[in-house]
């Protein structure tokens, strides 16, 4: 797990003063070593860095002021192989091709010994080396051979090509910015930002659908011209001519006919045990973070098996005493070192605006990831395994059971035709019946602002410059859960929740792994026939009947909840935050980005808890605005 960065100056050399100050934004996700290449385009050096160990200095010069078209940049958090043999960046044995990778693949063991049979020989412990090896044996034919989570800029100079590559559900976050004369590239957006190529912008239609779906979807962000390279997909730059490329390598498998529930289950049981076995190797401790509902606990459960001496902890904050009773009752049951940190409502004013502008764009809750992250590194886990993905996968998000009256509700959408009063509850309706399409089922679970409450919030000037279709994001789009499935795995998990998951686990130095999100589990639930993965009834109704052998009666009935701290409770009852709201909504309005006279109307009218997710939409706004367009 790291932090990479890069750039290709197409006509002309620039400083290297760029890649160092690229690399310095993100040493944050790597504070354990450091790395430089730079190159014509025709042969490379590598360098060390102020932040490199001991060792690398002695083995490569400190890199000052040098001029070159080609940079790499790498910040290392040791997990596999501690040693210098996993330094990077990483050059093949003839220095032609050189590598930066951030993540892990966790079935490099099994790649590694099927290349050692054909002849490769091996120098280190690391995975890094296999993807070196891999490319030299299939080329850009290996992602798809990749169980795991990565980010990966390689340069070939042979065949004169800069590629790349993120895994297949975008667990390792990369962006890019391209104009007629650079590539630039980065794990974090503020990587990107510290390039003397740009001038950060604001991309209106990003902020549009951030306010839609609590995220900005993928490949878009809010800054004009920067993109997300999008999940299982691969990008290939030609040196010679700067053309680019894109591939996807993977997508979802076709559904089986038919397979008995019992079959399934025992094939997800099987297949869960072996992610998270495989997902537990590392050469330094590893924790399991417990939620107390059943995906974490789960996680937690099997992992006891495979690493005796596993330790799980657990995130309080208001609300959560159910949660935590539960978590507490499947440690004790499977006999794990169980730690609780209490999260209170000081602690989360205290770093507040600091943690809401570690994140590159608006947002639309108060994030305990980053806490979850900072207590898992105050006890000494540089590792953490996540039940993250288990929604998405398994149907457990509330707005799946709506499903159905969905499709047969939409049959009456002509009535929004015939609402013509303005009151909050026909506004309501009216959008209710404005789903068309799953695109906008999808969308109006998200809990974000309604369109017609981002038309009326934003100014006339700004609104002309967005594009209210959204139909380049549609996918699918079948009438049944396959077509929910797809968009609650790319947007909800991709843009959205792995999204804020590495950028809260890196602030701290924390490596996140998500054993539900193994090649092999989500090739074979995605497979499975609708019936046996949705009843429309329940949640998670297959991942419940695993979990019947591991976990107590307390934990499979508990409702399900979101791990997020109680955002509406806050603001209605705390003076401070409500404070802080207020100074940072007097700064927006100022701005003249958007209606004033809406922002005052949102803010004394807040009914439920959606009105609430609206105004820290803004004020998280203004942040991201102060923080990356005033160097607030």
């Amino acid at each position: 797990m790291c932090g990479i960065c890069g750039y290709y100056s197409f006509k002309k050399e620039i400083s290297s003063k760029n890649i160092l100050e690229m690399n310095k934004a993100i040493q944050h996700r790597g504070p354990d070593d450091e790395g430089f290449w730079l190159s014509d385009g025709f042969s490379g050096q590598s360098f060390s860095g102020e932040g490199s160990t001991q060792k690398i200095k002695e083995l490569f010069p400190d890199l000052k002021e040098e001029r070159s078209q080609l940079a790499l940049g790498f910040r290392r958090l040791s997990i596999l192989d501690l040693s210098e043999k996993g330094h990077q960046p990483m050059l093949s044995e003839n220095g032609r091709i050189t590598l930066t990778f951030n993540g892990e693949i966790y079935n490099f063991k099994k790649l590694r010994k099927e290349l050692e049979d054909i002849g490769y020989v091996f120098s280190s412990n690391s995975d890094t080396e296999v993807i070196l090896k891999s490319y030299e044996r299939w080329g850009t034919a290996m992602f798809a051979r990749f169980d795991g989570m990565f980010a990966i800029a390689l340069i070939d100079l042979d065949k004169k090509k800069i590629i790349l590559a993120r895994d297949r559900v975008g667990l390792k976050p990369l962006f890019y910015y391209k104009n007629q004369d650079v590539i630039l590239w980065a794990s974090e957006i503020k990587s990107l930002l510290k390039n003397e190529y740009i001038q950060p912008e604001i991309n209106w239609q990003g902020v549009y659908t951030n306010f839609l779906f609590q995220t900005t979807l993928a490949p878009d962000t809010c800054f004009k011209d920067i993109f997300s390279l999008e999940p299982a997909s691969f990008m290939t730059v030609d040196l010679n001519n700067f053309k680019t490329t894109k591939e996807f390598f993977w997508n979802f498998p076709k559904q089986k006919n038919h397979i008995a529930m019992e079959e399934a289950v025992s094939a997800i049981d099987r297949l869960l045990s072996e992610s998270v076995e495989e997902q537990l190797y590392a050469d330094v401790p590893v924790a399991s973070m417990m939620s107390g509902g059943i995906d974490s606990t789960l996680i937690t459960a099997k992992s006891k098996p495979f690493k005796n001496d596993i330790s799980a902890f657990t995130i309080a904050y208001p609300f959560s005493e159910e949660e935590i009773k539960n978590a507490s009752l499947v440690a004790d049951k499977i006999k794990v070192p169980h730690h609780i940190k209490k999260v209170s409502d000081d602690e989360v004013l205290e770093q507040l605006k600091e943690n809401i502008q570690h994140f590159e764009e608006p947002y639309s809750s108060l994030e305990v990831l980053m806490n979850a992250a900072e207590y898992a590194k105050n006890l000494g886990f540089k590792v953490v395994l996540s039940g993250n993905g288990a929604d998405e996968l398994f149907a457990g998000y509330s707005h799946s059971l709506k499903l159905n009256k969905w499709l047969l509700m939409k049959n009456f959408n002509f009535v929004r035709n015939f609402i013509f009063t303005k009151d909050h509850f026909s506004q309501k309706v009216k959008n209710y019946f404005s789903q068309d399409s799953m695109f906008d089922f999808f969308r109006q679970s998200q809990v974000g602002m309604k369109p017609l409450q981002a038309k009326t919030v934003f100014k006339k000037e700004i609104y002309s410059r967005i594009n209210p279709s959204l139909k380049k994001f549609h996918l699918s789009e079948t009438k049944d859960y396959q077509g929910l499935f797809e968009y609650d795995m790319k947007y909800s998990l991709s843009s959205h929740h792995v999204f804020r998951d590495d950028l809260s686990a890196m602030k701290y130095g924390v490596e996140f792994r998500y054993p539900y999100l193994s090649n092999d589990l989500i090739d074979y639930v995605s497979s499975l026939p609708q019936e046996v993965r949705f009843n429309g009834t329940k949640n998670k109704p297959l991942l419940r009947k695993v979990s019947e052998s591991y976990l107590p009666e307390e934990v499979l009935n508990m409702p399900k909840r979101g791990f997020s701290f109680p955002l509406a409770h806050f603001i209605k009852n705390d003076q401070k935050i409500q404070n802080f709201i207020l100074e940072n909504l007097e700064s927006l309005k100022k701005r003249n980005f958007f209606n004033r006279d809406v922002i005052d109307e949102w803010w004394n009218n807040q009914k439920d808890e959606y009105d609430y997710v609206k105004i820290w939409q803004l004020v998280t706004f203004e942040l991201w605005y102060q923080k990356y367009f005033e160097n607030q």
